[in-house]
């Protein structure tokens, strides 16, 4: 499974999530504002393609490895991004919402770049 702009996402958000509590589906649906049936056929397929670990008794999704690397680059480039914009002046919800949509399509170049800049 090649993980587009979206599967990146749901990592990301299991990431985020995993930081505060023990991690349901749900929990995701909510967290990106989906459904839960849209969860659910990625969370089956990560499943299977080794990027999540999912607890049968509690149900409970923890990222592997695989999946781990691929959520900490994405939430790197999504806080470097975020501090980025907001040091140039676009407020800190606008910088978020921004750095969402431009977190995949950077080339990393340019985010060496910006990172250097942000540090």
């Amino acid at each position: 499974m090649e993980l587009f702009e979206s599967g990146q996402d749901y990592l990301e958000a299991i990431l985020i999530l995993s930081n505060e509590k023990e991690v349901k589906s749900i929990d995701v649906a909510n967290f990106l504002k989906v459904t839960k049936q849209s969860t659910y056929r990625f969370i089956k397929a990560f499943k299977k393609d080794g990027y999540i670990n999912m607890d049968e008794k509690t149900s409970s999704i923890s990222l592997t490895p695989k999946g781990l690397k691929i959520a900490k680059k994405v939430y790197e480039r999504h806080v470097v991004l975020t501090k980025f914009l907001e040091s140039i002046g676009v407020s800190k919800e606008n910088a978020n919402k921004d750095s969402c949509k431009i977190e995949h399509d950077l080339s990393e170049e340019s985010f060496q770049a910006i990172k250097k800049l942000v540090k």
